[in-house]
């Protein structure tokens, strides 16, 4: 099990996507994303979400992330952060929040 502290060792923020790219060197389907972490700057990230968002409907969508792992080569693409969803048998369903936040607020 996983202690409160292991917990808030993470650093897990909302930030809006900016911009979405096809990945076909990837392995399984992904899409390279930019998202804008407000004060945090904009960090990318690859994502497997293709079997349930097409690029045009990610554009300006909140998401949720962990921004404290190492970033972590891709292909010949470095993803820096860790777009969070739930596993469905459709697909992973991105989790957001419910209404507007501030880019870069944080999780807890």
């Amino acid at each position: 099990m996983a202690t409160f502290d292991e917990f808030m060792d993470l650093d897990i923020r909302v930030g809006r996507i900016i911009s979405v790219e096809d990945f076909p060197e990837a392995r399984k389907p992904a899409y390279k994303l930019a998202i804008d972490f407000g004060p945090l700057g904009v960090k990318r990230s690859s994502a497997q979400i293709t079997e349930l968002y097409e690029k045009e409907d990610l554009v300006g969508r909140e998401v949720v992330c962990v921004i404290n792992f190492p970033p972590k080569q891709v292909a010949d693409f470095v993803s820096e952060v860790l777009v969070l969803g739930v596993y469905t048998e459709s697909g992973v369903v991105l989790l957001q929040p419910d209404r507007e936040v501030p880019l870069g607020g944080k999780i807890g």
